[in-house]
C-alpha cells in the first residue's frame, strides 16, 4: 500500500479514530523529546475532551473573522 493510499484510507476512519492514529505517529516523531512527550500529553487531553464533549469547539470561519476584526483595529 503506498503513503497515498494509507492516507485516503485513514481518512475513512470515524473522527475519534483519526485523532488517535495521528497522535499515534506524531508521538513516533519525536516521543525522547520533552517537547514531544507534553505535546503529547496535551494532544491526549484535548482529544479525550472532544470525545467527551466537555468542551465547546470553534468553526473556523469564526475564529478568523474575529482574528480579521481584531487586525484591522
Amino acid at each position: 500500500m503506498t503513503r497515498e493510499q494509507l492516507e485516503v484510507e485513514a481518512l475513512h476512519l470515524p473522527r475519534d479514530e483519526r485523532a488517535r492514529l495521528a497522535e499515534a505517529l506524531i508521538s513516533s516523531l519525536d516521543e525522547e523529546s520533552e517537547v514531544g512527550r507534553a505535546r503529547n500529553v496535551e494532544i491526549r487531553r484535548r482529544v479525550a475532551e472532544l470525545d467527551a464533549g466537555t468542551v465547546e469547539t470553534i468553526p473556523a470561519e469564526q475564529v478568523f473573522a474575529e482574528l480579521n476584526a481584531l487586525l484591522e483595529k
